[in-house]
């Protein structure tokens, strides 16, 4: 089997192309592993339309060698002839639906894989897009563009490409009979077709711009969909549904409003060029039939002109809804190419350094660090972070909402890179290391679990697919998953359906405990991670968490400050600052903001 490309095609030159076809271009990469079927669609496209073809020049020679015969040819001479010729037509018949059959399959076929090729480019390169992306396209948009502006090439690929070469063979195939035919005649109307196809160009540009436009609004609908279909209960709660839904009706009348304009054009551009095209062929049936008045042609070659002048003109109407459907497919192509072409700022160093092996936790320092987010560039959210936390410790960060602990987290893992400074683990800056590298070193456990469709086994299992069955229910046992799973009909192979929406909110977050510790990595990431546990769950969590910081270094966002007092070291942020380091009982002892913090949770 063939492989999809592995390359990712540039983006296409969107100012020269105005107007014109070039987007589509950008597909040849994928469509370049497919030559072979590529050929062998082209093959049975040229037969089937060698074949059409011949059909006007076969009842050309069944009138004239059948019908049209001499007087004095006796009947059995003449029904031999036409039995003859029909056989011929017949012959031709099989012939054309054959190959017809075959293009079809073989064109079907890469326009299938064409698409899927492209639609696992499009998805593969999303997943590797930093937070950023995520920042400026909604969810709903991307998922848009893999589906609508897919379908929309897949048309074309599977379709319209094959239909209007092999309408453009039969058109350059019957108007170059026509010419044989009636050479004079038909240069007239070439000529006149040519005016008739120069104004077309033009409307071509209005459409494919039409098209791109209405593609985005589609997407806007996706966008706005995909966020509130993920927020449903809030939505109901501030009884909020009939906002919602005018909200989707303003942009879905916007995305009808705009394929409307869309179509109406796409409808004047094909209605043009058939009534012009067609009037220019039968002026010239018109002059055929004065030369058979003039007996300057025979009836079998007016048969044939008749015949030629209805495939030209029919492969002049498909012609004219192919373009229109290549436009469209061109808008969508150029949106795929402006996916594929963004580029994640995170990203493997040129020279890879592999961070050292040993056991135990991993050494953190931070040297300077100045960071704020690529969204609001003048606003920073860590200055000057400096500190050192050494492997094996266990460490909270602490502070107000706002003061840039999550944003730690999300800089530990390379999600984002720092504007100044230094993040070292081990003594190598982590932009030095490969990101595969870094991140099978951290496991996270937030304070949002994220679950997805399928068992919990699944779930539990996605943070060591290779994990056996006793290492999965050895992990699902010190994070107290058995508690719960045990009283479940099917165990471990409960279906959680989507987000886990099945579960307990603390039964999700044990999950999520439970998938960080099969990891088994030397960093550990927690993000307020019993925030929605009871206290009876808590306690037991808490226990098991304990169990799973022993032996490497561990990193625990708490704003309950309770859960943090036996921390090795506590870290204390205060917009963007690090305000204060110490034990529990050494901040205490300081009376500073983690005093006056503690004061307020233990009094309460």
């Amino acid at each position: 089997m063939d492989q999809q490309p592995e390359t990712t095609p540039p983006t296409p030159d969107t100012g020269a192309a105005s107007g014109k076809l070039r987007p589509l271009r950008a597909l040849l990469p994928y469509l370049a592993p497919y030559r072979r079927q590529i050929a062998l669609a082209l093959l049975f496209l040229a037969i089937a339309a060698g074949a059409l073809l011949a059909l006007p020049y076969a009842v050309h020679l069944l009138v004239d060698g059948g019908l049209a015969l001499p007087p004095g040819v006796d009947n059995e001479h003449r029904l031999h002839d036409v039995r003859r010729h029909f056989i011929q037509l017949f012959a031709v018949a099989v012939l054309l639906g054959v190959s017809t059959a075959a293009r079809f399959y073989t064109v079907s076929w890469i326009g299938e894989r064409v698409t899927t090729d492209l639609r696992q480019a499009v998805y593969a390169h999303v997943l590797k897009q930093s937070p950023h992306f995520f920042e400026t396209l909604k969810t709903g948009e991307v998922l848009s563009r893999l589906a609508a502006d897919t379908a929309v090439i897949h048309s074309a690929v599977g379709s319209s490409i094959s239909m209007g070469v092999r309408n453009a063979v039969l058109l350059i195939g019957g108007m170059g009979m026509l010419m044989a035919t009636a050479p004079g005649l038909m240069l007239t109307v070439a000529g006149m077709i040519l005016l008739v196809v120069l104004p077309a160009v033009a409307i071509g540009r209005r459409v494919r711009r039409l098209s791109r436009a209405s593609q985005d609004r589609v997407a806007d609908t996706s966008g706005i969909a995909g966020e509130m279909l993920n927020a449903i209960p809030v939505i109901q709660s501030y009884l909020q549904e009939a906002a919602e839904a005018a909200r989707f009706s303003t942009a879905n009348e916007r995305a009808f409003a705009t394929s409307l304009r869309r179509t109406q054009m796409r409808s004047a551009l094909t209605a043009f060029l058939i009534v012009g095209v067609f009037g220019a062929l039968l002026y010239g049936l018109y002059g055929g039939v004065l030369a058979v008045f003039a007996g300057r042609m025979s009836a079998g070659q007016l048969s044939q002109t008749v015949l030629y002048v209805l495939v030209v003109a029919g492969s002049v109407a498909v012609l004219a809804e192919v373009w229109g459907e290549l436009l469209r497919a061109a808008g969508a192509t150029e949106r795929l190419m402006e996916l594929l072409a963004t580029r994640s700022p995170i990203a493997d160093p040129a020279q890879p350094l592999a961070l050292p092996q040993r056991s135990g936790g991993l050494q953190i320092v931070f040297a300077g660090v100045d960071f704020a987010y690529p969204s609001r560039p003048q606003q920073a959210v860590l200055r000057g972070l400096a500190c050192t936390l050494e492997s094996g410790r266990n460490v909270a960060l602490v502070g107000p909402s706002g003061a840039g602990k999550t944003t730690v987290f999300q800089l530990l893992q390379r999600f984002y890179d720092v504007d100044r400074g230094a993040i070292l683990i081990d003594g190598i800056d982590l932009r030095r290391v490969p990101l595969a590298d870094l991140r099978s070193r951290i496991a996270v456990v937030p304070q949002d679990a994220v679950i997805f469709s399928g068992s919990i086994a699944d779930n539990i299992r996605y943070g060591k697919p290779a994990a056996s069955e006793r290492e999965l229910r050895a992990a699902a046992a010190a994070a107290f998953v058995d508690e719960f799973v045990e009283r479940l009909p099917d165990g471990y192979q409960t279906f959680v359906g989507e987000r886990g929406l099945r579960l307990s909110g603390g039964q999700r977050q044990r999950i999520a405990i439970a998938r960080a510790i099969l990891k088994d990595a030397p960093l550990l990431l927690l993000d307020e991670a019993t925030s929605n546990l009871d206290a009876a769950g808590e306690r037991i969590v808490q226990a098991a968490l304990s169990a799973a910081m022993s032996g490497r270094t561990t990193i625990v966002i708490a704003h309950r400050l309770a859960t943090v007092q036996s921390a090795d070291l506590i870290l204390v942020l205060d917009h963007g600052h690090l305000a204060e380091v110490g034990t529990h009982a050494e901040l205490i002892a300081a009376g500073g903001l983690y005093a006056r913090l503690a004061a307020l949770q233990f009094a309460s």
